[in-house]
């Protein structure tokens, strides 16, 4: 049977961290014709081709990814869940404007994780923006920005990327252009 276990897992060691520091939207257009895997192992991505720019998002503080997954025995179906939670600091008009064409649209997008880890989230479906807030807070010290809830469901987890610099994830996209701002 195809679901049965191949293998187990030793306890690993205390050496990760948790946390992201950037993430990359691209608008929405990757197709399966674009992205290359690994030859043994379609969890991890080598190679997409034909995306122009992947537009960086810098994060610090309270940001998380998490995939949840979704089984329903009696359909018989599975899926997961990616929720992606940023905060961006300091509201200003460019970056209004671009939550609200966010908001709009689906796009996929490129998690950074402190462990140095990427990962492909809303490959087949894309990634919606769920839920947010533009706050100005309340006290002198307390948050003013944007607070943006992401959401895919997918076949499948988000996949591994094959680079562990942003040098070597530009190289991954085939040369792509990471834009700031």
């Amino acid at each position: 049977m195809a679901c049965d276990i191949a293998n187990g897992r030793a306890e690993s060691c205390k050496d990760s961290v948790s946390g992201l520091l950037a993430v990359y939207l691209i608008n929405y257009g990757i197709s399966a014709d674009d992205v290359t895997y690994d030859g043994t192992d379609t969890d991890l991505i080598t190679a997409i081709n034909g995306i122009g720019s992947l537009y960086k998002f810098e994060l610090k503080g309270e940001n998380s990814f998490d995939q949840d997954i979704k089984t329903d025995r009696n359909t018989g179906t599975t899926y997961f869940e990616q929720k992606l939670n940023i905060k961006l600091k300091k509201q200003d008009i460019a970056t209004t404007k671009m939550i609200k064409i966010l908001s709009y649209g689906r796009p996929q997008i490129v998690v950074h994780t402190r462990a140095n880890q990427f990962f492909l989230v809303g490959l087949d479906q894309g990634a919606d923006i769920v839920s947010g807030t533009i706050s100005s807070g309340t006290k002198l010290g307390d948050f003013n920005g944007y607070s943006l809830s992401f959401m895919a469901e997918e076949k499948i987890p988000a996949n591994f990327l094959d680079c562990s610099t942003e040098a070597s994830l530009i190289s991954l996209f085939d040369g792509a252009t990471v834009v700031t701002s």
